[in-house]
């Protein structure tokens, strides 16, 4: 996976700063309550909500146990159906492919779908580095590139973002791109979406190039799927003479029986739709209608090494339906760029570490984003055990770092920086393990309680900087139990 965003820091220091911006939280607030509402009301529609949950998780979980072979199938169904095919192990040999085949059409400009792929694999920034223009096309995304910005939330990228604050950006940055916004533009929403549509309407019209991700891709037939609300993307699969997708490996679903299923679950869980307004379909070429030339890039970029790990695996379950997001207690709070990835909230959480590893300080930071409350579990409409993976990877940092692998064998980098966390849980261990030792140990603390202080010194900072130690009682429990029960050996 391509890195962090330039000059992230660790989750800890992004979210303490991004708590601060009042304006910040207040959007935040509004958007994610806004949208969490919603989704329930849509998901409550369904008595068989449970069991379209029950089979997602299954249907995936089966497609990742065989990913070999289903891949395989699809290759061969793409190339039946016209399509090319291409295998790209991690990014950079994702963004060459794409810049090879956009030079090949001698096009400088392209228009792209909304694409989480795309974003991860920093392809904008990659094609600009060959002399070619790629332009977002989702109302969110079009925000998030004229600002200069970065995207904040998987459904809706700018929900960091007010109208006043869209509005500027609009009036500043559109004649800069293409059309301009319309003199005296106001904030109310269909005036902003009309100076949008405008202002797209001719890259659409002019562009030859589509680029594209997919939500799913069914390996019987070659068929891939987008799902969208505004219509933009069904413009950039159609409308230009050469399509490329780029896709992760795990969007596989094995037929069109199984789409269905994420075809009912998707929607009501990120838009709080019965359906998505678009569901684009299409399969290699026709000579009669859509682009001509169709390309497949294959993005691996770290999910090989994520399906390895038998906990960790479940992340490549997510559909991309943010429904985590917008419950979690702390992606309100900090937003989504604290995360330093296009993967922010819990999902991020134990995405990003996974595909990046946990080698910089972001990522070993990101698996305690979480207050483990499971809110994003209660949600997820494939079921992804999100604390339990977030408990692995805080495993993984503490222990052993990272897996490196070494010739044939696997071992585990040592983590830095946990030296006083790892000394503390064997003193830990060796007195929950010596009962007597235990008791001696609990009566000194509750005698010595009035000395005690209320933040831990040296690294124990880190912990009781945001939270007062707890009081130590003035009698140990045993001594209590002892006492009012009459019990001898001091048991509960």
């Amino acid at each position: 996976m391509s890195g962090t965003f330039v000059g992230m820091p660790a989750f800890p220091a992004a979210a303490r700063d991004a708590v601060r911006d009042t304006t910040l939280r207040g959007n935040l607030r509004h958007a994610t309550h806004t949208i969490r509402a919603k989704r329930a009301r849509a998901v409550a529609e369904l008595d068989d909500w449970d069991r379209l949950r029950q089979a997602g998780k299954r249907i995936k979980d089966r497609t990742l146990r065989h990913l070999d072979r289903y891949l395989v199938q699809l290759e061969e169904s793409v190339t039946a159906a016209g399509g090319v095919v291409h295998w790209a192990a991690d990014a950079d040999e994702a963004n060459r492919i794409v810049a090879e085949l956009v030079e090949a059409t001698g096009e400088t400009e392209v228009v792209k779908v909304k694409s989480m792929a795309t974003q991860e694999i920093a392809l904008n920034e990659a094609l600009e580095a060959q002399g070619i223009h790629a332009y977002e096309t989702d109302l969110a995304e079009l925000i998030v590139q004229l600002g200069k910005d970065r995207p904040s939330h998987i459904l809706v990228p700018a929900i960091h973002r007010n109208r006043g604050e869209i509005r500027e950006i609009f009036a500043r940055e559109m004649g800069e791109w293409g059309r301009p916004a319309p003199e005296g533009l106001t904030d109310t929403p269909a005036d902003l979406a009309e100076a949008a549509r405008l202002h797209l309407r001719e890259k659409f019209l002019r562009a030859k190039v589509g680029i594209s991700g997919a939500n799913f891709m069914v390996a019987e037939t070659g068929t891939l799927v987008v799902v969208e609300s505004e219509g933009n993307g069904r413009m950039c699969l159609t409308l230009p003479e050469t399509l490329i997708s780029v896709v992760g490996i795990e969007k596989i679903v094995p037929t069109w029986q199984d789409l269905e299923v994420f075809l009912q679950t998707l929607p009501r869980s990120s838009t709080a739709e019965r359906m998505n307004p678009y569901t684009s379909m299409w399969t290699g070429t026709t000579d009669a209608d859509g682009p001509r030339a169709f390309h497949l890039v294959l993005l691996d970029n770290g999910r090989t090494d994520t399906l390895a790990d038998e906990v960790g695996r479940q992340a490549l379950r997510c559909i991309r339906c943010s429904a985590c997001l917008n419950v979690c207690p702390v992606y309100e709070r900090a937003g989504g760029h604290a995360y330093g990835s296009v993967y922010p909230g819990p999902i991020g959480a134990i995405l990003s570490p996974q595909l990046r590893g946990t080698g910089s300080e972001i990522d070993a930071s990101l698996p305690y984003a979480s207050s483990l409350c499971g809110a994003c579990y209660e949600v997820c409409p494939v079921a992804i055990d999100i604390p339990e993976v977030l408990v692995r990877l805080r495993e993984r940092v503490v222990e052993g770092g990272e897996a490196v692998r070494e010739g044939n064998k696997v071992r585990l980098r040592p983590a830095k920086g946990h030296a006083a966390e790892r000394a503390a849980m064997r003193a830990a261990r060796w007195a929950l393990t010596r009962p007597g030792a235990l008791r001696t140990g609990q009566r000194l603390a509750s005698h010595t309680r009035r000395l005690h202080p209320r933040t831990l010194p040296g690294p124990g900072k880190a912990w009781s900087g945001t939270r007062d130690l707890p009081p130590v009682p003035a009698e140990p429990f045993r001594d209590w139990w002892r006492r009012t029960r009459g019990r001898k050996d001091g048991g509960a």
